[in-house]
């Protein structure tokens, strides 16, 4: 048996794109896994991690609602460590009502999963699933020479004004939780990926994912002038892991491989797949969005290898071909 050797672990929307690896690397290494979905009777939430390596034997799928209160108590029970990765992603769209559909459920259901938590002593750390987009906006102007570190917070107030409600919802919820786990005496690790692409293991075309398929899909004229993050789901689950084995490891972590404006991407896959209809040009006429640097010191110290951009495009794009969203 290896590091796992059976101990037991949580990990929360365990549907979701990178919570899937993180149960696919924890089942690898020989943790037992319980694992919560919104809906254990959904074949397209489950049967993908079903199939997984070593499920049969050591994962358990259990039925929980961010927005029920408690709901999470008898899984989180007598684990060793949680990963809480559970939180809505969707951007919102007009009409919506940006409060009750993602920012609430999204520093709620983080307190209640985290209450749970603080309920049972057998939880000796936890790992939670933040996002660059509560790193990087605090109103510094974010140019070439500029490296983002895990000291930057986003600034809350600065992201409503602007109406970021996706960024707003991850920064409050970081926020809430840090908080809360600060106060309780909780050991913790705060993971801050960037825009996450490579294999899908769900079946289901994740937000991220959405961003290149979009763009090798045929179906967009236009690419955002938008500067992002990138980064391999393979690494952002394998940095869970290791920030949670490694004793030492501590406060956030930045997760990104490189930023790279959507006009130098559609560039890569152009070159990549000649045959693709991929947009060349920008949605609007405005100057192109600078792009920025963010520091790897702390994430390479964690055992963090860094797959390159470009091996990450080429796996997502051969993902969704397999998954047969596109053919070509």
């Amino acid at each position: 048996m290896n590091m796992g050797d059976g101990k037991v672990v949580c990990v929360t929307g365990a549907s979701g794109y990178i919570a899937s690896w993180i149960v696919k690397f924890l089942l690898q290494r020989g943790y037992a896994v319980r694992a919560t979905v919104r809906n254990i009777g959904n074949p397209n939430k489950v049967d993908h991690l079903l199939k997984l390596d070593g499920a049969k034997e050591r994962l358990q799928l259990f039925e929980a609602d961010l927005i029920e209160e408690g709901s999470f108590d008898s899984v989180i029970h007598g684990c060793h460590g949680v990963f809480h990765t559970a939180s809505p992603v969707h951007l919102v769209v007009e009409g919506d009502d940006p409060q009750t559909d993602l920012v609430d459920p999204a520093v709620k259901g983080t307190l209640d999963v985290l209450n749970s938590c603080a309920k049972s002593p057998s939880v000796k750390r936890v790992v939670l699933t933040s996002s660059f987009a509560s790193v990087a906006y605090n109103g510094r102007p974010l140019t070439p020479e500029v490296v983002v570190d895990e000291t930057w917070f986003s600034n809350a107030d600065l992201l409503l004004e602007e109406k970021k409600w996706y960024s707003y919802a991850k920064t409050s919820a970081e926020e809430a939780a840090t908080k809360f786990l600060t106060e309780n005496s909780i050991d913790h690790v705060v993971m801050n990926p960037g825009v996450t692409i490579g294999p899908l293991l769900q079946p289901e075309l994740n937000q991220s994912s959405a961003f290149i398929f979009d763009l090798i899909s045929g179906s967009e004229e236009t690419f955002m002038n938008a500067a992002f993050g990138w980064i391999n789901v393979k690494d952002v689950a394998n940095a869970h892991i290791l920030a949670y084995e490694d004793s030492s490891a501590s406060g956030r972590y930045c997760l990104v491989e490189r930023v790279i404006h959507f006009s130098e991407l559609t560039k890569i896959l152009h070159h990549m797949y000649p045959t693709l209809q991929i947009p060349n040009k920008c949605a609007d006429d405005k100057p192109l969005m600078q792009t920025f640097q963010v520091s790897k010191e702390k994430a390479k110290k964690l055992g963090v290898e860094f797959i390159p951009l470009e091996v990450s495009l080429r796996e997502i794009v051969e993902s969704l071909k397999e998954k047969e969203f596109i053919n070509f």
